[in-house]
């Protein structure tokens, strides 16, 4: 087999595992997030597979290559598809002054984030109007108070899951 076609093997069998998506990034830049597939092309649910994936947070491995090219960190606000982040407004926009990150605080406290969705009879709406914008205030503070020793706590919290409440601890900072 040539090296060119071995190339375009591996390209094809990459685009099966891998996810990619538009998201904004630090001062509002687009850029391309990779995660590994959790819903098969064609689909419209993880399998037990995906569902694996999600649940372990492995799914987010391919981010390593975002912090790699400068686009993403390990903690921060998790970066958000076109229309929501972009549209950040006022004092709000300091979400933006910050490198995305794999994980946060609002990461931690929105764990269970489908689940949370998957229960509400317009999904959509109740995230525009309650989980967004909790997630722009947890972000916010996260960005005036943030310190090394608070992004190791949320890794801690990220890889360990045990609970973590989000709201004790923020309070606990003022």
């Amino acid at each position: 087999m040539k090296c060119n076609q071995l190339i375009a093997i591996f390209v094809i069998q990459l685009e099966q595992m891998l996810f990619t998506q538009t998201r904004i990034g630090k001062n509002g830049i687009p850029f391309t997030i990779y995660k590994l597939r959790s819903i098969p092309k064609g689909a419209s649910t993880p399998n037990a597979w995906g569902k694996f994936l999600r649940n372990s947070k492995l799914d987010e491995i391919p981010q390593l290559y975002n912090i790699l090219k400068g686009e993403m960190a390990l903690v921060g606000p998790r970066p958000d598809v076109p229309g929501y982040a972009d549209q950040l407004e006022g004092d709000d926009r300091i979400v933006l002054t910050l490198k995305p990150g794999i994980t946060g605080l609002a990461s931690l406290k929105y764990r269970n984030e489908e689940q949370l969705l998957a229960q509400q009879p317009n999904p959509k709406q109740y995230n525009d109007e309650v989980i967004w914008p909790d997630k722009v205030r947890i972000n916010k503070w996260y960005a005036a108070h943030r310190t090394l020793a608070m992004d190791f706590l949320i890794l801690w919290y990220t890889f360990v899951p045990v609970p973590f409440d989000v709201e004790a601890y923020m309070k606990s900072k003022k």
